[in-house]
């Protein structure tokens, strides 16, 4: 080995320790991000929106399969809200394209990495050919035993908890559920995120402070961290260095201060 690549492999070194996360710490069970900022890091480099979301669609590869090597158990995205139907119509039947274009040859590459595929929102909406893919994706990966990916797509917190109720409410109706059963536990059961644990850590990038209608039940007590990079730029090394700042943070669910190991 050369003197050269010693001291390359070296500067790679000292680079992830100082972005790398304590291994010997509690890192996020369940881990959300609200992928922010295709569109103005497209304006930034002067190519089209669309290109952004090319870019963006790459950064979910690599932060799957980060999440996965870490040991992250759940990772929900954000990938197109109910309000995103207010986009410019073209950017929109992009969107719908590049993901039904996009989505076998992604969910292969997950679930030969062990990932099970989630799709969490509203099926109204979208195409017929769509939600077969989805469905079918699903029905691929449910029996894999590594990240759950929760593709939020279609999705809105406030629709989520509208959906709920009415499936509540239904069951109400049908005397199958009584008005004394309604707790946190029964209303959680009819959440899309049913028998997943509530986000530790939600992420967002491009700078906005904002949760935009997203998981409004279960980021109740979530850490949250809002990052300027644009979301074409939040690789490997910004997922570290957001599991430093949550690793340091004290979580106390409104109670006494919990310490971390």
């Amino acid at each position: 080995m050369s003197f050269f690549t010693i001291s390359s492999n070296l500067r790679r070194f000292l680079r992830r320790k100082r972005t790398d996360f304590a291994t010997g710490k509690e890192i996020p069970s369940h881990l959300a991000i609200i992928m922010d900022g295709n569109g103005r890091w497209a304006e930034k480099n002067g190519l089209p929106r669309s290109a952004g979301h090319r870019m963006g669609l790459a950064r979910v590869r690599e932060i799957v399969d980060e999440c996965g090597n870490i040991g992250i158990k759940y990772l929900t995205l954000y990938v197109f809200s109910t309000e995103n139907w207010h986009r410019p119509p073209e950017e929109v039947s992009f969107l719908m394209k590049l993901l039904e274009d996009s989505i076998e040859t992604e969910v292969e590459r997950m679930s030969q990495k062990g990932a099970k595929v989630h799709f969490i929102g509203l099926r109204d909406n979208l195409s017929p050919r769509l939600v077969a893919k989805l469905e079918e994706a699903e029905e691929k990966t449910a029996g894999n035993k590594g990240l759950v990916i929760n593709l939020a797509l279609n999705y809105g917190g406030r629709a989520e908890i509208v959906y709920a109720f009415r499936k509540i409410a239904a069951e109400i109706e049908d005397g199958r559920a009584a008005v004394v059963d309604l707790d946190e536990d029964f209303i959680e059961k009819y959440l899309f995120t049913a028998g997943q644990p509530d986000p530790d850590l939600v992420i967002r990038t491009s700078g906005e402070q904002r949760i935009s209608n997203f998981l409004l039940w279960q980021v109740a007590y979530a850490e949250f961290l809002f990052t300027p990079v644009l979301w074409p730029e939040f690789g490997r090394r910004e997922l570290h260095k957001a599991i430093c700042e949550y690793q340091e943070r004290n979580r106390r669910f409104g109670g006494l201060k919990k310490t971390r190991s």
